[in-house]
Protein backbone atom coordinates (compact mmCIF):
# COMPACT_ATOMS: atom_id res chain seq x y z
CA UNK A 1 0.00 0.00 0.00
CA UNK A 2 1.00 3.45 0.32
CA UNK A 3 2.62 4.92 3.23
CA UNK A 4 0.73 5.69 5.90
CA UNK A 5 -2.49 5.23 4.24
CA UNK A 6 -3.96 2.55 6.69
CA UNK A 7 -2.37 3.25 10.54
CA UNK A 8 -0.50 0.78 12.72
CA UNK A 9 -3.71 1.12 14.99
CA UNK A 10 -6.29 -0.59 12.70
CA UNK A 11 -3.85 -3.37 12.05
CA UNK A 12 -2.97 -3.80 14.95
CA UNK A 13 -7.15 -4.01 15.61
CA UNK A 14 -7.47 -6.83 13.39
CA UNK A 15 -4.44 -8.35 14.86
CA UNK A 16 -6.24 -8.57 17.97
CA UNK A 17 -9.44 -9.97 16.77
CA UNK A 18 -8.49 -12.52 14.35
CA UNK A 19 -5.24 -13.94 16.08
CA UNK A 20 -3.53 -12.67 12.64
CA UNK A 21 -0.38 -10.05 12.37
CA UNK A 22 -0.60 -7.95 9.07
CA UNK A 23 2.75 -6.61 7.85
CA UNK A 24 2.31 -3.54 6.01
CA UNK A 25 5.10 -2.97 3.38
CA UNK A 26 4.76 0.25 1.30
CA UNK A 27 5.89 1.36 -2.17
CA UNK A 28 7.41 4.15 -3.75
CA UNK A 29 5.05 3.88 -6.98
CA UNK A 30 2.28 1.00 -8.30
CA UNK A 31 5.10 -0.11 -11.12
CA UNK A 32 6.97 -0.88 -8.36
CA UNK A 33 4.45 -3.11 -7.15
CA UNK A 34 3.81 -4.57 -10.39
CA UNK A 35 7.08 -5.24 -11.22
CA UNK A 36 7.13 -7.69 -7.53
CA UNK A 37 3.96 -9.60 -8.48
CA UNK A 38 5.09 -10.14 -12.33
CA UNK A 39 8.24 -11.67 -10.89
CA UNK A 40 6.42 -13.59 -8.47
CA UNK A 41 6.76 -12.20 -5.42
CA UNK A 42 3.99 -13.53 -2.69
CA UNK A 43 1.65 -10.80 -1.03
CA UNK A 44 -1.98 -11.43 0.43
CA UNK A 45 -3.05 -7.69 -0.50
CA UNK A 46 -2.01 -5.40 -2.85
CA UNK A 47 -3.58 -1.77 -3.46
CA UNK A 48 -4.06 -0.93 -7.29
CA UNK A 49 -4.97 1.92 -9.27
CA UNK A 50 -8.20 1.29 -11.15
CA UNK A 51 -6.36 1.63 -14.38
CA UNK A 52 -3.73 -0.83 -13.79
CA UNK A 53 -5.94 -4.10 -12.76
CA UNK A 54 -7.35 -5.05 -16.49
CA UNK A 55 -3.86 -6.17 -17.76
CA UNK A 56 -2.88 -7.81 -14.53
CA UNK A 57 -6.30 -9.55 -14.40
CA UNK A 58 -5.65 -10.65 -18.33
CA UNK A 59 -2.40 -11.97 -17.27
CA UNK A 60 -4.03 -14.34 -14.76
CA UNK A 61 -2.04 -12.61 -11.74
CA UNK A 62 -4.82 -11.01 -9.85
CA UNK A 63 -7.04 -13.82 -8.36
CA UNK A 64 -11.08 -13.97 -7.83
CA UNK A 65 -13.04 -12.92 -4.70
CA UNK A 66 -14.80 -15.17 -2.38
CA UNK A 67 -17.68 -12.56 -1.21
CA UNK A 68 -18.91 -15.04 1.20
CA UNK A 69 -15.89 -13.77 3.09
CA UNK A 70 -16.26 -10.01 2.30
CA UNK A 71 -20.21 -9.68 3.09
CA UNK A 72 -19.53 -5.93 3.83
CA UNK A 73 -19.18 -5.11 0.32
CA UNK A 74 -22.90 -4.19 0.73
CA UNK A 75 -21.30 -0.88 2.33
CA UNK A 76 -19.73 0.34 -0.86
CA UNK A 77 -21.79 2.78 -2.88
CA UNK A 78 -23.38 0.97 -5.98
CA UNK A 79 -21.94 4.15 -8.05
CA UNK A 80 -18.45 2.62 -7.88
CA UNK A 81 -19.29 -0.94 -8.41
CA UNK A 82 -19.16 -2.67 -12.00
CA UNK A 83 -16.94 -0.07 -13.31
CA UNK A 84 -15.42 -0.97 -16.84
CA UNK A 85 -11.86 -1.68 -15.83
CA UNK A 86 -13.47 -5.13 -13.46
CA UNK A 87 -16.65 -6.08 -14.25
CA UNK A 88 -18.79 -7.84 -11.45
CA UNK A 89 -15.88 -6.61 -8.80
CA UNK A 90 -14.83 -10.19 -9.56
CA UNK A 91 -11.20 -8.69 -8.40
CA UNK A 92 -11.28 -5.32 -6.87
CA UNK A 93 -13.21 -4.03 -4.08
CA UNK A 94 -13.35 -0.09 -4.14
CA UNK A 95 -10.89 1.61 -1.80
CA UNK A 96 -10.29 5.28 -1.78
CA UNK A 97 -10.89 7.29 -4.50
CA UNK A 98 -10.37 11.47 -5.23
CA UNK A 99 -9.64 14.15 -7.51
CA UNK A 100 -6.46 15.21 -8.90
CA UNK A 101 -6.22 19.30 -9.20
CA UNK A 102 -4.45 22.08 -8.73
CA UNK A 103 -3.27 23.47 -5.31
CA UNK A 104 -3.28 27.33 -5.74
CA UNK A 105 -1.38 30.03 -3.46
CA UNK A 106 -4.34 32.66 -4.54
CA UNK A 107 -2.09 35.26 -2.74
CA UNK A 108 0.71 34.96 -5.84
CA UNK A 109 -1.17 34.52 -8.33
CA UNK A 110 -2.44 37.17 -10.80
CA UNK A 111 -6.44 36.38 -12.28
CA UNK A 112 -7.74 33.48 -10.87
CA UNK A 113 -6.49 30.26 -11.99
CA UNK A 114 -9.13 28.20 -13.04
CA UNK A 115 -8.24 26.06 -15.58
CA UNK A 116 -5.72 23.25 -16.65
CA UNK A 117 -4.50 26.04 -19.69
CA UNK A 118 -3.68 28.58 -16.97
CA UNK A 119 -0.39 26.51 -16.21
CA UNK A 120 1.02 27.95 -19.26
CA UNK A 121 0.67 31.37 -18.49
CA UNK A 122 4.39 32.71 -18.66
CA UNK A 123 4.26 34.44 -14.97
CA UNK A 124 4.32 31.15 -13.30
CA UNK A 125 7.85 30.11 -14.86
CA UNK A 126 9.34 27.90 -12.76
CA UNK A 127 6.99 28.15 -10.34
CA UNK A 128 4.66 25.04 -10.85
CA UNK A 129 4.97 21.32 -9.48
CA UNK A 130 4.39 18.86 -11.15
CA UNK A 131 4.20 14.90 -10.70
CA UNK A 132 6.76 13.25 -12.82
CA UNK A 133 4.15 10.32 -13.79
CA UNK A 134 3.06 9.88 -17.77
CA UNK A 135 -0.71 9.35 -17.50
CA UNK A 136 -1.31 12.54 -15.47
CA UNK A 137 1.24 14.53 -17.32
CA UNK A 138 0.00 13.91 -20.39
CA UNK A 139 -3.23 13.89 -19.44
CA UNK A 140 -3.41 17.34 -18.12
CA UNK A 141 -1.80 18.72 -21.43
CA UNK A 142 -4.64 16.45 -23.23
CA UNK A 143 -7.69 17.70 -21.11
CA UNK A 144 -6.12 21.74 -21.76
CA UNK A 145 -6.64 21.38 -25.29
CA UNK A 146 -9.66 20.08 -24.81
CA UNK A 147 -9.51 15.89 -25.50
CA UNK A 148 -10.05 13.59 -23.37
CA UNK A 149 -7.74 12.39 -20.48
CA UNK A 150 -7.86 8.44 -22.30
CA UNK A 151 -7.32 9.90 -25.97
CA UNK A 152 -4.73 7.42 -27.90
CA UNK A 153 -5.02 9.57 -30.89
CA UNK A 154 -1.62 9.88 -32.29
CA UNK A 155 -2.30 13.37 -33.45
CA UNK A 156 -3.76 14.42 -30.13
CA UNK A 157 -0.61 12.28 -28.11
CA UNK A 158 2.01 14.13 -30.45
CA UNK A 159 0.16 17.74 -29.33
CA UNK A 160 -0.36 17.01 -26.10
CA UNK A 161 3.58 16.18 -25.88
CA UNK A 162 4.21 19.45 -27.83
CA UNK A 163 2.15 21.28 -24.87
CA UNK A 164 4.25 19.44 -22.46
CA UNK A 165 7.49 20.52 -23.21
CA UNK A 166 6.08 24.21 -23.96
CA UNK A 167 5.34 24.13 -20.16
CA UNK A 168 8.51 22.16 -19.04
CA UNK A 169 10.60 25.29 -18.36
CA UNK A 170 8.33 26.39 -15.67
CA UNK A 171 7.77 23.01 -13.73
CA UNK A 172 9.07 21.37 -11.04
CA UNK A 173 9.07 18.03 -11.30
CA UNK A 174 8.56 16.36 -7.59
CA UNK A 175 8.46 12.76 -7.23
CA UNK A 176 4.45 12.02 -5.45
CA UNK A 177 4.01 11.16 -1.88
CA UNK A 178 0.97 12.47 0.06
CA UNK A 179 0.64 16.50 0.23
CA UNK A 180 4.41 17.04 -1.50
CA UNK A 181 3.69 20.67 -2.35
CA UNK A 182 2.24 21.75 0.63
CA UNK A 183 5.28 23.14 2.13
CA UNK A 184 6.59 24.41 -1.71
CA UNK A 185 3.53 26.39 -1.36
CA UNK A 186 3.59 27.78 2.15
CA UNK A 187 7.45 29.13 1.66
CA UNK A 188 6.14 30.43 -2.01
CA UNK A 189 8.73 28.74 -4.11
CA UNK A 190 5.66 27.28 -5.76
CA UNK A 191 2.44 29.11 -6.75
CA UNK A 192 0.67 26.40 -8.07
CA UNK A 193 1.03 22.53 -7.98
CA UNK A 194 -0.60 19.34 -8.88
CA UNK A 195 -2.45 18.20 -6.21
CA UNK A 196 -5.39 16.88 -4.25
CA UNK A 197 -6.91 17.11 -1.14
CA UNK A 198 -3.84 16.17 1.52
CA UNK A 199 -1.48 18.97 -0.21
CA UNK A 200 -4.07 21.25 0.20
CA UNK A 201 -5.42 20.29 4.08
CA UNK A 202 -1.58 20.15 4.49
CA UNK A 203 -0.60 23.47 2.93
CA UNK A 204 -3.73 25.20 4.88
CA UNK A 205 -1.92 24.21 8.13
CA UNK A 206 1.24 26.40 7.36
CA UNK A 207 -1.08 28.87 5.30
CA UNK A 208 -4.79 29.90 5.00
CA UNK A 209 -3.74 31.75 1.27
CA UNK A 210 -4.19 27.93 -0.59
CA UNK A 211 -6.76 26.77 -2.00
CA UNK A 212 -8.04 23.66 -4.17
CA UNK A 213 -9.19 23.84 -8.29
CA UNK A 214 -10.47 21.94 -9.70
CA UNK A 215 -9.82 22.99 -13.47
CA UNK A 216 -12.85 23.99 -15.54
CA UNK A 217 -11.84 21.62 -18.33
CA UNK A 218 -12.29 18.69 -15.61
CA UNK A 219 -10.24 17.01 -12.98
CA UNK A 220 -8.73 13.84 -13.00
CA UNK A 221 -10.95 10.88 -11.03
CA UNK A 222 -8.41 8.26 -9.31
CA UNK A 223 -9.37 5.12 -7.61
CA UNK A 224 -7.60 2.55 -5.33
CA UNK A 225 -8.57 -1.17 -4.80
CA UNK A 226 -8.16 -3.87 -2.76
CA UNK A 227 -6.57 -6.38 -4.66
CA UNK A 228 -5.45 -10.13 -3.76
CA UNK A 229 -2.50 -11.39 -6.39
CA UNK A 230 -3.60 -15.13 -7.58
CA UNK A 231 -0.41 -16.85 -5.40
CA UNK A 232 -1.88 -14.79 -2.36
CA UNK A 233 -0.34 -17.40 0.36
CA UNK A 234 -3.02 -16.57 2.97
CA UNK A 235 -6.19 -15.81 0.53
CA UNK A 236 -9.01 -16.43 2.80
CA UNK A 237 -7.51 -14.01 5.82
CA UNK A 238 -6.68 -11.57 2.98
CA UNK A 239 -10.68 -11.63 2.58
CA UNK A 240 -11.69 -11.43 6.03
CA UNK A 241 -9.27 -8.40 6.24
CA UNK A 242 -10.74 -6.38 3.79
CA UNK A 243 -14.12 -7.42 5.03
CA UNK A 244 -12.61 -5.59 8.27
CA UNK A 245 -11.41 -2.27 6.83
CA UNK A 246 -15.09 -1.87 5.05
CA UNK A 247 -16.34 -2.11 8.48
CA UNK A 248 -18.15 1.71 8.42
CA UNK A 249 -16.08 2.49 11.90
CA UNK A 250 -12.93 1.81 10.46
CA UNK A 251 -13.63 3.25 6.94
CA UNK A 252 -14.73 6.25 8.47
CA UNK A 253 -11.04 5.99 10.64
CA UNK A 254 -9.46 5.71 7.58
CA UNK A 255 -10.94 9.04 6.22
CA UNK A 256 -10.18 10.43 9.42
CA UNK A 257 -6.97 10.39 9.39
CA UNK A 258 -5.96 10.47 5.97
CA UNK A 259 -8.49 12.90 4.17
CA UNK A 260 -9.09 10.28 1.42
CA UNK A 261 -12.52 9.57 0.19
CA UNK A 262 -13.66 5.90 0.73
CA UNK A 263 -17.00 5.13 -1.20
CA UNK A 264 -18.62 3.27 1.57
CA UNK A 265 -21.63 4.78 2.55
CA UNK A 266 -22.09 3.19 5.60
CA UNK A 267 -18.85 4.96 6.77
CA UNK A 268 -19.98 8.86 5.77
CA UNK A 269 -21.66 9.85 8.70
CA UNK A 270 -19.05 8.54 10.86
CA UNK A 271 -16.99 10.80 9.22
CA UNK A 272 -15.86 13.60 11.39
CA UNK A 273 -18.09 17.19 9.87
CA UNK A 274 -15.46 18.91 9.10
CA UNK A 275 -14.05 16.24 6.68
CA UNK A 276 -17.10 15.61 5.24
CA UNK A 277 -17.99 19.18 3.92
CA UNK A 278 -14.76 20.13 2.88
CA UNK A 279 -15.36 20.39 -0.91
CA UNK A 280 -11.61 19.50 -1.60
CA UNK A 281 -12.28 16.25 0.06
CA UNK A 282 -15.80 15.48 -1.17
CA UNK A 283 -16.37 17.79 -4.33
CA UNK A 284 -19.84 18.51 -5.78
CA UNK A 285 -21.75 16.78 -8.55
CA UNK A 286 -21.41 20.08 -10.54
CA UNK A 287 -17.66 20.73 -10.14
CA UNK A 288 -17.70 17.10 -10.92
CA UNK A 289 -18.93 17.18 -14.83
CA UNK A 290 -16.69 17.79 -16.93
CA UNK A 291 -13.81 15.03 -14.75
CA UNK A 292 -12.88 11.55 -16.09
CA UNK A 293 -11.63 8.56 -14.91
CA UNK A 294 -8.58 7.42 -15.77
CA UNK A 295 -8.63 4.33 -18.09
CA UNK A 296 -6.55 1.28 -19.05
CA UNK A 297 -4.79 1.75 -22.04
CA UNK A 298 -5.00 -0.46 -25.41
CA UNK A 299 -1.28 -2.05 -26.05
CA UNK A 300 -0.68 0.61 -28.62
CA UNK A 301 -2.11 3.21 -26.63
CA UNK A 302 0.40 2.26 -23.81
CA UNK A 303 3.18 2.41 -26.47
CA UNK A 304 1.86 6.13 -27.75
CA UNK A 305 2.14 7.61 -24.05
CA UNK A 306 5.47 5.15 -23.35
CA UNK A 307 7.19 7.14 -26.62
CA UNK A 308 6.33 10.81 -25.48
CA UNK A 309 6.88 10.19 -21.57
CA UNK A 310 10.79 9.54 -23.18
CA UNK A 311 10.80 12.28 -26.07
CA UNK A 312 9.64 14.66 -22.87
CA UNK A 313 12.16 13.57 -20.05
CA UNK A 314 14.87 13.49 -23.03
CA UNK A 315 14.25 16.80 -24.58
CA UNK A 316 16.13 20.10 -22.25
CA UNK A 317 13.70 22.48 -21.10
Amino acid sequence: NWEGDISQSILDAFEEEYGIAVRCIPYESQEEAIADIRAGEAYDVVVLENQLIPNLVEDGLIGEINYQNVPNFKNISPNFRDLAYDPHNLHAIPYSWGTTGLAVRTDMVGPPITRWADLWDARYKGKIIAWPLPRYMIGIALKAQGYSLNSEDPEEIKLATQWLLELKPSLQLREWEPAVSAPYLASGEAFIAMGQADDVTAGQKLTRSIEYVLPEEGGILWGDNFTIPANAPHKEAAEHFINFLLRPEISAQIVNETYYWLPNDAALPLVNPEIRNNPAIFPSSDVLKNAEVLLPLSTEGEALYKQAWHHFLATSG
